[in-house]
């Protein structure tokens, strides 16, 4: 059983994306605080009332999100 549900989370054009690798699962935000809450939210609310060892989840399962971060075109690498 996995104990962490993985998210990336990217800019898009005009707010970060959260999308969640093991759950459908999809949401937004306009800042990093803002974006995480709302994938802690939308993850809670698609569990609910679910079995998650149904889903191949120990319980309480901890979420792991990885974060795209563009460097500025001037920087290099």
């Amino acid at each position: 059983m996995r104990r962490i549900i993985q998210a990336h989370i990217y800019k898009g054009d005009s707010q970060f994306i959260a999308e969640c690798l093991d759950l459908p699962v999809v949401t937004q935000g306009h800042t990093l605080d803002q974006v995480t809450k709302n994938l802690r939210e939308a993850i809670a609310l698609h569990l609910e009332g679910e079995d998650p060892t149904e889903l191949g989840f120990a319980p309480n399962p901890s979420i792991l999100a990885s974060i795209e971060i563009e460097v500025p075109a001037h920087v290099e690498a």
